[in-house]
């Protein structure tokens, strides 16, 4: 099992890429914005399906080969650092573009619960995102002298998933309440779009200089 200062620390290193709007937050509160509470709530879930099925990937696959291979992990490591830093710097860039997304978003025909959640799941499974934290940063934070990398893997996504369906399901029923707030504040919207993408981009940078655990 990860100790309490790893857990600690990989939920600040999870917050900090989830609370930044990315393909799954655009999505859930542009669901929110259109259709409400309720289709806040299954987006919510259907994604979290999307992500657990990432975990199990990750858990059996890549991330025992990294722990093995210094190859592997080093260039897991590099290519999801590089990513982080692009991804950061497209989303401060892009940071006034956040309203007219949602809007277009929100404008969308309103569908069926279980297509809100299949919808969410097609998200949560492809969100790249997602799949480069749990490739290139989950695995730095499973210590071989603790057990099971694998079973460690899975208790931090497990840990993950308990964070992103709170902070998910916060934006959704947010912007559900407050649908015009939304809407009609770019302002608002820019400064968290510009602050997330500094954040991603620090990430990705501590990422690329930090070294493999032994």
């Amino acid at each position: 099992m990860p100790s309490t200062s790893t857990l600690i620390a990989f939920a600040l290193a999870s917050i900090v890429l989830v609370v930044v709007p990315g393909p799954s937050v655009l999505f859930i509160v542009g669901r929110a914005l259109a259709h409400g509470r309720r289709a806040a709530i299954q987006s919510v879930f259907g994604n979290l399906g999307g992500v657990l099925v990432l975990i199990a990937v990750v858990a059996v696959g890549l991330g025992p080969l990294a722990e093995r291979s210094v190859v592997v992990y080093e260039v897991i490591k590099l290519a999801g650092a590089a990513y982080l830093v692009w991804l950061g710097v497209r989303t401060f860039r892009g940071r006034r573009e956040l309203a007219a997304a949602l809007s277009t978003v929100a404008g969308e025909a309103s569908t069926t619960d279980r297509r809100f959640l299949r919808q969410g799941f097609l998200v949560g499974v492809t969100n790249p995102k997602a799949l480069v934290f749990f490739a290139a940063v989950l695995p730095q934070f499973a210590d071989p002298a603790k057990g099971s990398v694998p079973v460690q893997i899975v208790v931090l996504g497990v840990l993950f998933c308990v964070l992103a369906t709170a902070l998910d399901g916060c934006w959704g029923l947010a912007a559900s309440a407050a649908r015009s707030w939304f809407a009609t504040s770019p302002a608002r919207l820019a400064a968290v779009g510009g602050t997330g993408g500094l954040m991603i981009a620090g990430m990705g940078l501590g990422l690329a200089v930090t070294g493999r655990r032994d």
